[in-house]
């Protein structure tokens, strides 16, 4: 048996497991079955990535999360609220707002000086991280294991957090 017809049939016999986690996921029929046939098309154009011997669900269920999250994020760059009165408005909801600069000024010192003072290596992780850099970019850079470099990450947020005192 070819490998592409292996992998074909590991796919369809995991794929109905995938379901409920996609309306888990997305809380919506409609789109739990989008997301469904995306991480379905996603696994089949990346089998090359699967590696054999590997857990499948798990593969997939890691596809299907990281759909669903980079699809929220694009969603919410968007910043468009549909308005479902009989108009049908579309209505930003970003408008522009009048700041304090000094009190922002102030503000991006506090987390500056926070991410300064974090130890070095959580420091060097989560620039790369708020630079924009994935994860997995992220742990090939730093030639360490994705889980170190996502703790990592999770653990600077946590001090950062204890660092900043919020007024």
């Amino acid at each position: 048996m070819s490998a592409t017809l292996e992998f074909n049939q590991m796919l369809m016999s995991n794929a109905e497991f995938l379901k409920p986690f996609a309306i888990t996921l997305t809380r919506d029929t409609e789109s739990a079955k989008d997301l469904f046939q995306e991480t379905l098309f996603r696994a089949l154009a990346n089998k090359d990535k699967y590696n054999v011997g590997t857990n499948i669900k798990a593969w997939l269920y890691t596809i299907m999360r990281n759909i669903f999250i980079n699809n929220y994020r694009r969603k919410s760059k968007q910043n468009v609220i549909f308005d479902n009165s009989p108009n049908d408005f579309l209505l930003n909801y970003r408008q522009p707002t009048t700041t304090n600069a000094a009190v922002s000024n102030l503000n991006m010192k506090e987390v500056q000086q926070a991410i300064f003072h974090l130890p070095e290596i959580f420091k060097n992780p989560f620039l790369l991280y708020f630079d924009g850099y994935k994860y997995h970019e992220i742990a090939d850079m730093l030639q360490e294991p994705l889980g170190t470099i996502k703790s990592r990450i999770h653990f600077a947020r946590k001090l950062l957090k204890s660092y900043i005192q919020r007024y």
